[in-house]
């Protein structure tokens, strides 16, 4: 499994090697001392999640106060366009976003450290992403920015078909800031 940092302070892509065979495919999609080499917790884990999303579907802009929290994403089934956001002040790379085709070819899985805002468009018909996190839920830490947010100028690769009323209802990335910076 190779590792690659990411543009932005503290951010890794977990890319492995694939079977492939007559069968299909089988490949690691975590591994923890590979984790542990990165400078990562295994351990420290404590959730999985999978969503299932349409074509041109956006989930986010979501991410998480207090403590924030550090995840593992990547698309099981179908591609994504996954889009993070530096949203820890007195980073060096606070305020901009990167993006990352997720995809069940690459299978490559994304560390998104605590303090990032994190959010994906659906690529394909269906796709299935998948969590790992670090903390429990606390839905009173929930943080959510515009998908479409001026201050961020997201490139979205196609129109936007679904939304949640919560990302409807999402604030701006410049009352977010005014929040953080507190």
């Amino acid at each position: 499994m190779e590792i690659r940092r990411g543009e932005l302070d503290g951010v890794l892509l977990f890319v492995p090697t694939p079977h492939r065979d007559e069968r299909g495919f089988f490949t690691r999609t975590f591994d923890a001392s590979v984790a542990a080499a990165a400078g990562l917790d295994p351990h420290s884990f404590v959730q999985d999640s999978q969503s299932r999303s349409t074509l041109g579907t956006v989930r986010g802009l979501h991410g998480r106060g207090g403590l924030g929290e550090g995840k593992l994403v990547r698309c099981a089934r179908g591609a994504v366009h996954d889009v993070i956001v530096d949203a820890r002040p007195g980073s060096p790379t606070f305020g901009r976003s990167a993006a990352y085709l997720l995809d069940d070819v690459s299978f490559a899985c994304l560390y998104v450290p605590p303090g990032f805002l994190h959010g994906f468009q659906v690529l394909t018909d269906e796709a299935d992403t998948c969590y790992r996190i670090n903390r429990e839920h606390d839905p009173a830490e929930d943080l959510s920015v515009r998908f479409d947010d001026p201050g961020l100028a997201i490139a979205w690769p196609l129109p936007v078909t679904t939304l949640s009323a919560r990302d409807i209802r999402a604030g701006s990335w410049n009352e977010l800031r005014e929040q953080l910076e507190v």
